[in-house]
């Protein structure tokens, strides 16, 4: 497939119904700063654009999850496999859907005044006929045509609310006494914490440590099935840069505006409280401001927006269906199962069983940060080894089942009452931001241990993964590929960065700014294709 297609599905398929409620929750919570805490990610995705995208291509292989078949061998591969299929096609998959219908169920709530099993019946029916039918291929298409309507649908509507009687249009907001302190691109440096927080755990630990879905160090998940499924080399590249460009620095702008103008007509939780008597009172949370916002816009532009999320949803839910049951039936069930009619009724039965579980977790759901941030947690440490992997070759099948492991069971233990509040908090030994790290950490030494302590994978395999990646060719210098791809990633890191400033400072009619940013960004565009052509 083209770059263009797969990368528009990239960013179909992570503009998702709660992505809006997370940005919003995030903004009222911590203000546009407190964006950094996903933002760092971009470190991790221009990381997968220069060194990965074309090692992926490279392996020939469908999904990655048969990466397994050629970087190890014997048992303990058969295993790993095994685990991770539960581990991210059911566990993780699981959560990410949850909070994707959470948000579906919230929005049914507040708009259509639906009870949240109404909002799952509905909304579920439809996609997971759509996801049973259609395959890969169909999501990829799909997610070309709904990236559009939801594009627009975000846009108008942050266009029409910023410019409502109640708000005044964009000078007013940002003048606004509930906003002006919400604006800043940076923390508050004299807050200690929050600049911890927001700033320095997300920059210096997160963006390397964590699995997130979408934001995968090295790559990985629907992103890694997307570039495997493109035409070249080339075409990972592009498409996997395409996206992280409009991931990170243009579609959150219209959340973000619609975020700052909930703080005016809605304050606190209270206001929304009593806007919306009905809302069920474990779904009230910052994060349904988003759809609280929707409420006062017209009836045709209400229209749109709405089959916007709807396009989103049915996106993003039939993206990780898809990519969960794909997991599951071949690598759990497709070693035992000769049948590929039977094999193809068991997918069927898991897009149902996961699609049913999700639901009942977004039932029991508050909020987008409180999944977010488990998410996070519970994949914290797992990140480096999917790092090094493709070039320390110590690392062997026993180093990520042990990663993944310990990474969620001591995310749990420091999750339980007790021995949180003995460790983390004013009365505790460390503060309340140390527990990411602290899980980093033991997460790490535990795996390294691990791989020290088992057996090196077979020289052979390591001498067959090395020929297919092209580190094997005669030469091929890993260490110099690695070196050479730094530039490209700096570039694109402050070509986001600049993107982002130069829409806010345009926002904010800073005049001087917009224009010393907008010439920065057209030079580093200019400086980043020359080195992608030089690369190529």
């Amino acid at each position: 497939m083209p770059w263009w297609l797969l990368g528009i599905s990239m960013v179909a398929t992570t503009f998702s119904t709660d992505t809006p409620n997370l940005v919003t929750d995030i903004v009222r919570n911590n203000g546009v700063s407190g964006n950094w805490v996903w933002w760092a990610f971009m470190i991790t995705g221009f990381l997968t654009v220069f060194v990965y995208a074309r090692l992926w291509r490279r392996t020939g292989i469908n999904s990655d999850n048969e990466f397994y078949d050629i970087r190890y061998s014997g048992k303990a591969a058969k295993f790993l496999k095994s685990f991770r299929a539960v581990y991210l096609g059911l566990i993780f998959n699981v959560l990410a859907m949850s909070g994707i219908s959470l948000a579906a169920i919230k929005i049914g709530e507040i708009i259509f005044n639906l009870q949240p099993v109404e909002t799952i019946l509905y909304a579920g029916i439809i996609t997971v006929i759509f996801s049973t039918l259609g395959g890969f291929r169909g999501v990829v298409l799909t997610d070309f045509f709904l990236f559009f309507i939801a594009m627009s649908g975000s846009i108008m509507a942050s266009i029409f609310i910023v410019n409502m009687p109640e708000i005044g249009g964009v000078v007013e907001l940002f003048n606004h006494e509930n906003v002006k302190d919400k604006i800043s691109f940076l923390p508050n440096f004299s807050n200690r914490q929050d600049l911890i927080i927001l700033f320095i755990i997300p920059l210096s630990v997160q963006w390397w440590s964590s699995w997130y879905p979408g934001a995968e160090p090295g790559g990985g998940g629907y992103i890694a099935q997307r570039m495997l499924a493109s035409k070249n080399e080339k075409d990972a590249v592009y498409a996997t840069l395409f996206f992280n460009i409009m991931h990170y620095a243009i579609r959150p702008w219209p959340w973000i505006l619609i975020a700052l103008c909930s703080l005016i007509i809605f304050p606190d939780l209270n206001s929304i409280s009593d806007k919306f008597p009905t809302l069920s009172e474990n779904k009230l949370g910052h994060d349904v401001a988003y759809s609280a916002m929707l409420t006062f816009l017209p009836p045709g532009l209400i229209g749109i927006v709405v089959a916007s999320l709807i396009s989103a949803y049915i996106s993003t839910i039939s993206t990780h269906l898809n990519w969960g049951a794909l997991y599951l039936v071949n690598d759990i069930l497709k070693p035992i199962v000769i049948s590929e009619k039977k094999l193809v009724r068991y997918a069927r039965f898991i897009t149902i069983f996961l699609f049913t579980i999700s639901s009942l977790i977004a039932l029991s759901l508050t909020n987008a940060l409180q999944l977010f941030n488990f998410i996070l947690m519970f994949g914290a440490g797992t990140g480096l080894i999917f790092i090094l992997r493709w070039f320390w070759f110590r690392i062997n099948a026993w180093s990520e089942i042990s990663a993944m492991f310990f990474s969620g069971l001591i995310s749990i233990i420091l999750s339980m009452q007790s021995i949180s509040s003995y460790l983390f908090g004013d009365f505790g030994i460390f503060q309340e931001y140390m527990r990411y790290p602290i899980v980093v950490f033991t997460t790490t030494i535990f795996w390294l241990i691990i791989t020290f302590v088992t057996e090196p994978e077979e020289q052979k395999v390591i001498n067959s993964f090395k020929k297919r990646i092209g580190s094997g060719i005669k030469g091929f210098e890993f260490k110099k590929y690695l070196i050479s791809s730094i530039p490209n990633i700096l570039l694109s890191v402050c070509l986001v960065l600049s993107i982002l400033v130069f829409i806010g400072s345009l926002l904010k009619a800073a005049i001087f700014l917009s224009f010393f940013s907008f010439v920065l960004m057209c030079m580093l565009g200019y400086f980043l294709k020359l080195k992608i052509n030089m690369t190529s």
